[in-house]
């Protein structure tokens, strides 16, 4: 299918790729996966024949289809349909010609060229994009817009959409992923795994990758290595091997180091020069083991506000939307601590739920109770393109606090990776990954203790989006998130909220659970009149066997447990903070200072929180126990 021999490739003089000896053969489905800026789209663009061979030989036949998401859309007047339908530019030549054919009224062509469109599957063709635009999330009422109506986002969607239509034998994407939310990669997951040709798909979504490949390239060190498996898979072989290296390359140091001690002690003595030169060449044709250098360039911590409110923010029977309603009803109140992913189908109200707790989205009814303390940081959609594209990382930071030096400005830069005269340079010059980690840094710089996260891990490489769980995992505020990255919402949420028809609840289950109880639009479990606008979430209490609703219940009762623990554990860290600092006797020197009334309020408002908590866990633990 595709297949390299000893290929180099430079860009601007340097160096992208050097020495990849490849093949992939027909119907391998492969993860390209690296740092961003390392070259992933630049061998795209070889393959595609925008780029050329340095050297060696790249073998990929002219008889080849191959399918390549535009990185633009134009904005005209052509319907999504339409545009989606264009993507088979066969078929589309075929339409075009029998409409010319029919306006001439020359029915033996219009015979040949039906044929020819039967041959081309012309008949489902409508049928097929309908089922790609619904599973990517449009409505039914979206097939007819046109393109201007819609938003970057959606434009990327259609692009992906009209890629997804074009026949292909080899299928490149770069980010799927990217705009999509939880409904629509899990429906593209699928489309993938029953693809029959051959891929190259570039993510930084580890759930996602397991779910779409068997292969995974790595590139780093301009060098590309293949690994068998999925990307759960490749971590695990390429841990061993990093392990390996590091313990061949301090062997093979301590054996150099003998060497050259020797060089210098014998060089030139007489009666040890041959034995010296020996040595001399042995170092020489030695073949050196690399340094292992995996130490990701980011480490940052988000920075946190100095005082907390308990609750931090409250909703009281609220309804939210623009002119209209989105969400009703809706009570939610917000602790330091919590950890709460949104769940839903696109536009059932999830930005909305984000944008009303920010303030920036006025309440039609009900009420929103800010706590005293509160102080939100808010990563939005849109973050990247709403920065200040002539100010430099540095500057941004600035602004926000005048009086932190720029030393420690520097420093906190230096955690997202920004080093050296970087921080100076304009955001106009930084790329896409790098805009995404400056509008991160900007939100954690501004001390929170309240972060509202919507999609943050766009454009992000996995190891930053592995720093910001780490991050998210050490902040002492909550946290409420939405995001298609299912690693970062397994490994930081602790809560998920359940978006739909027109309400917010409790979802007790876990990731798993909701994708096992989606509909996906081209499933059997698919409406027959196609009307859902994407997947919906089907609640089964009540229709399954009893033995499939003990299990889901066990699951729910396991979820809710492990987040009653850690919820414990850190209000016990709370409250040994407290009761260390009520062991101070400067407290004790005013019985009714405020300070000391403060702190027992405080720990006695833990202290209720505890044993709520641990009451709730106890009969969660004897109904699971009734249950096995």
């Amino acid at each position: 299918m595709l297949a390299f021999q000893n290929v180099t490739l430079r860009r601007n003089g340097e160096i992208l790729i050097e020495g990849l000896s490849l093949t992939l053969y027909q119907g391998q489905k492969v993860g390209l996966v690296g740092a961003n800026g390392i070259g992933k789209t630049s061998l795209f663009k070889m393959i595609l024949g925008e780029l050329d061979v340095d050297t060696g030989d790249m073998d990929l036949s002219p008889q080849i289809r191959i399918a390549h998401m535009a990185q633009e859309i134009p904005s005209s007047s052509q319907s999504a349909m339409a545009y989606v339908l264009s993507g088979d530019a066969a078929l589309t030549q075929v339409k075009d010609e029998i409409a010319e054919a029919e306006q001439r009224q020359d029915f033996e062509s219009i015979g040949q060229l039906f044929e020819v469109l039967a041959d081309l599957d012309g008949y489902t063709a409508d049928a097929r994009a309908e089922q790609l635009l619904t599973g990517l999330g449009f409505s039914r009422e979206d097939f007819s817009q046109p393109l201007a109506n819609f938003s970057g986002g959606w434009r990327v969607r259609l692009n992906l959409a009209r890629t997804l239509m074009q026949p292909s034998d080899l299928l490149l994407l770069d980010e799927p992923t990217n705009h999509l939310d939880l409904d629509a990669i899990f429906w593209l997951a699928s489309w993938i795994q029953t693809y029959p040709g051959t891929m190259i798909l570039i993510s930084h979504d580890r759930e996602f990758l397991d779910d779409c490949v068997h292969h995974v390239a790595y590139m780093a060190n301009n060098r590309i290595q293949l690994y068998a498996g999925n990307y759960s898979a490749f971590e695990l072989l390429r841990a061993d091997q990093l392990r390996d290296q590091a313990r061949q390359y301090e062997k093979q140091q301590k054996s150099i180091a003998h060497m050259e001690s020797f060089i210098r002690r014998f060089r030139y003595k007489e009666s040890k020069a041959r034995q010296a030169q020996s040595r001399i060449k042995a170092l020489e044709r030695l073949s050196r083991v690399e340094a292992v250098h995996e130490a990701s360039p980011f480490q940052f911590r988000i920075r946190e506000a100095q005082r907390q409110s308990d609750p931090l923010i409250t909703l009281q029977d609220a309804d939210l939307g623009y002119d209209d309603p989105i969400l009703k009803g809706v009570s939610l109140s917000l602790s330091p601590g919590d950890r709460i992913g949104l769940l839903g189908v696109n536009g059932a109200g999830k930005s909305t739920l984000i944008k009303s707790l920010q303030g920036i989205l006025p309440l039609l009814e009900g009420e929103r109770v800010p706590g005293l303390h509160l102080t939100m940081g808010y990563f939005s959609q849109h973050q990247v393109d709403d920065l200040d594209l002539r100010l430099a990382p540095l500057t941004h930071l600035q602004r926000l606090a005048p009086t932190v030096s720029e030393l420690n400005i520097r420093t906190f830069l230096g955690g997202f990776n920004f080093q050296g005269d970087q921080v100076e340079k304009p955001a106009a010059h930084l790329s896409g990954g790098e805009k995404a980690r400056l509008a991160l840094a900007i939100v954690s710089f501004q001390q929170p203790n309240l972060l509202l996260l919507d999609e943050p891990t766009n454009h992000l490489d996995m190891q930053m989006r592995q720093a910001l769980a780490t991050a998210m995992n050490t902040f002492g505020g909550a946290i409420i998130i939405i995001s298609h990255d299912r690693y970062l919402l397994s490994s930081t949420v602790e809560q998920f909220l359940l978006v739909h028809n027109g309400g917010v609840e409790p979802y007790e289950g876990s990731l798993g659970d909701y994708r096992a109880n989606l509909v996906l639009p081209g499933t059997d479990d698919a409406k027959p009149d196609g009307q859902s606008s994407t997947s919906e979430v089907a609640h089964l209490q009540g229709q399954a066997k009893p033995k499939v609703e003990n299990y889901k219940r066990q699951r729910q009762i396991t979820t809710r447990v492990a987040t009653i623990e850690n919820r414990i554990t850190r209000l016990n860290e709370k409250l040994s903070d407290i009761e260390a600092n009520l062991a101070q006797p400067i407290h004790y020197e005013d019985p009714r200072s405020e300070s000391l009334q403060s702190l027992l309020r405080d720990q006695a408002s833990l202290r209720d929180q505890i044993t709520a908590l641990e009451e709730e866990w106890l009969e969660l633990e004897t109904e699971r126990d009734n249950l096995t």
